[in-house]
């Protein structure tokens, strides 16, 4: 029987259930405890589901939401895992199934009072929704309250269209969007409500691009609304709804009394429209925040700009905003100090001018557009899917572009808590070798992100706990045992989920550790985690390690050492107990007294190759001593023969 997500929920993929996902696939799912009538929604690895939020609001009581319940691993339709969020089932239909047009009464009545009612339980929570529109909003019945649908199986706002957005949400790429506030959860209710006046989603046909600069050269109430005729009481809600700041959009409770929230009126100055349009590319734009999203989709036209002093001329003589072309002076001041070709400069200049411009604006770099706390929803799609938008994000992180970013717009963000951001990005991001880069980034952002590792394919691994059971079942495949088995992901999900327990053990795969050899690294990683959070043997993983460290007998000098230490791994690998294997590798006082034989020994046989060479010397000073005395013989018993000759010859 496949494992319960949760302990006790069970999903059924012979029954799937269309439009019940707030835009992710649905299905049935059934809870072993009671009858109660329950959906599962899968959830993409390349675009983790909210974490913060779920940890939030996963145990709250608040009516009229569709509320996590829980999250966990079963298997796929497609095969292999998945992960997947069990929610209640909507109570019945989304509003989007039967399209019409709603009268006040209703709006107000059954959405957005209800609406309001969550929203306010949420705030109090610090949580935003980020996925109200028709179709992610459910009604039992006419005339019955509206209930939120859910919002957490994938980033926030991730699947809102462009419509349903403020400019400054709707420019980003849609895992950047980040939580957003309240405020973007009233703006998109706002829309919602004129959705169902008028019968029909607003600006429908247009493409994101061309709502986003309708909204910004009109303001969003008159590009959404157009020459539509609406109640006069609806007609005033969606002033302050669609409001283009946030701060001057009325508060959740502020609409559980439609008439105090009607009678709310915050006086916003319009903005400066240039007397003449400045072409950016194939665009003429009218006014600084139309600028902005024209640099922001087209960041090279900034360099254009700036070096024709087409930027200038027109801040100062045609837009008229002096203090506003002082900004851009000290912008372009600044990259007058770097380098000409210097590309980064460039695109630091391009960011600084956008944020300048539209201080409502997110982070712009290089075409990319994003809300600081939407970084990992953006890294999580870029390191499965998107090699290009990867290499934008590594750039931006060293750069450490979101320092720089907050620093142009002071009033709008915490300075300080953004700089520090930037700074802990760009340290994990310089940590080369295992266990850094943008792996460890994305998981640091996405606690509930599954482990990429190819060794993992067709598995989903997204908590510490998964990673043993996990290792332990590839284990049993030896194709995937030619390596070792902590790879760059699985090392990076390790340093980003570990506690204070594990402190230190990572050390080995940033290159920092005194031996550096990746299996002994390998080995006391997954050593500590199995003493720390599983005590289960793992035998397929210990011989795994076992065959991997095979090399590290070498530091072993004697024979019989060496022989008796393989033998015990052997035997420990048995038994998958991963400590007293690496126990073995970290003996320090057995290496030094196997160093302190090797030592002993050496100056043995070089006592004995001395003592070799002692003799070896002595025997060739005999022979010649010998080869010596015998030419003395020779000669002297040739001397001898010689006299006697002579005396033959003398005496007769």
């Amino acid at each position: 029987m496949p494992a319960l997500i949760g302990g006790r929920y069970s999903v059924d993929f012979s029954v799937p259930v269309p439009g019940a996902g707030g835009g992710v696939m649905a299905f049935i799912a059934r809870d072993q405890q009671n009858a109660a009538s329950l959906i599962a929604l899968q959830i993409s690895p390349s675009a983790p589901s909210r974490a913060h939020a779920i940890e939030l609001i996963g145990k709250s009581a608040i009516p009229g939401l569709l509320l996590p319940l829980a999250e966990g691993v079963a298997p796929s339709p497609e095969g292999g895992e998945a992960g997947f969020l069990i929610c209640p089932a909507p109570p019945g239909p989304s509003l989007a199934a039967s399209p019409r047009v709603w009268g006040e009464r209703e709006l107000l009545d059954c959405v957005l009072r209800p609406a309001a009612m969550v929203l306010e339980a949420l705030a109090a929570r610090g949580v935003t929704h980020r996925a109200i529109r028709p179709d992610n909003l459910f009604q039992n019945g006419a005339g019955e309250p509206v209930t939120l649908g859910a919002a957490w199986a994938a980033p926030a706002a991730s699947l809102q269209p462009a419509a349903f957005e403020p400019p400054y949400a709707a420019m980003c790429h849609p895992a950047g969007r980040g939580e957003g506030s309240i405020a973007d959860d009233i703006y998109a209710l706002g829309v919602t409500l004129l959705t169902l006046a008028l019968g029909r989603v607003p600006l429908a046909g247009l493409d994101d691009a061309a709502i986003i600069r309708r909204k910004l050269d009109l303001g969003s109430y008159a590009a959404l609304i157009g020459d539509a005729r609406l109640p006069p009481m609806i007609a005033d809600l969606l002033r302050g709804m669609l409001a283009e700041d946030p701060a001057h959009r009325p508060p959740p409770q502020l609409y559980l009394d439609p008439s105090a929230a009607r009678a709310r009126r915050l006086a916003a100055r319009p903005g400066r429209r240039a007397q003449r349009a400045l072409a950016v590319g194939d665009h003429q734009v009218w006014d600084a925040r139309s600028l902005a999203y024209a640099l922001a989709r087209r960041p090279e036209e900034a360099v254009r700009l700036v070096r024709g002093h087409y930027l200038d001329h027109w801040l100062r003589r045609s837009l008229g905003d002096a203090v506003l072309a002082s900004r851009a002076d000290e912008v372009v001041r600044q990259r007058s100090e770097m380098p000409v070709e210097d590309l980064r400069a460039d695109a630091m200049m391009a960011m600084r001018l956008i944020a300048a411009l539209d201080p409502l604006a997110p982070l712009c770099w290089r075409g990319l557009a994003l809300w600081p706390d939407g970084l990992g929803g953006v890294l999580a799609d870029g390191l499965v899917e998107n090699k290009e938008l990867a290499a934008k994000i590594d750039d931006f992180i060293a750069a450490e572009a979101l320092g720089a970013w907050a620093l142009m717009r002071p009033e709008h963000c915490d300075v300080t808590a953004l700089r520090q951001t930037a700074q802990h990005h760009r340290m994990w991001q310089r940590i080369r070798g295992l266990g850094g880069g943008l792996p460890r980034i994305a998981y640091a952002l996405n606690p509930l992100q599954p482990c990429a590792s190819p060794l993992f394919a067709g598995r989903w691994v997204a908590r510490l706990t998964d990673l043993l059971p996990a290792l332990e079942a590839v284990s049993q495949q030896a194709e995937r045992r030619r390596g070792e088995p902590v790879d760059a992901h699985i090392a990076a999900f390790i340093a980003a989920h570990q506690d204070g327990r594990l402190g230190g053990d990572l050390g080995a795969f940033a290159g920092e550790a005194a031996s550096g050899e990746p299996q002994i690294a390998s080995l006391r990683a997954l050593a500590r985690l199995q003493t720390a959070l599983s005590s289960i043997p793992l035998p397929g993983l210990a011989a795994w390690l076992a065959e991997r460290a095979e090399i590290l007998l070498e530091h072993w000098q004697n024979r019989a050492r060496r022989a008796e230490i393989a033998t015990q791994l052997k035997r420990l690998a048995q038994a998958g107990q991963l400590l007293p294997m690496l126990a073995l590798f970290d003996d320090h006082h057995g290496l030094a007294a196997d160093a302190q034989g090797l030592k002993q020994a050496l100056v043995a046989v070089a006592k004995i190759d001395a003592e070799l060479a002692s003799l070896r010397d002595a025997a060739e000073e005999r022979r010649r001593r010998a080869q010596h005395v015998g030419h003395e013989i020779a000669l002297g018993g040739g001397m001898l023969t010689l006299a006697a000759s002579v005396g033959w010859l003398v005496f007769g």
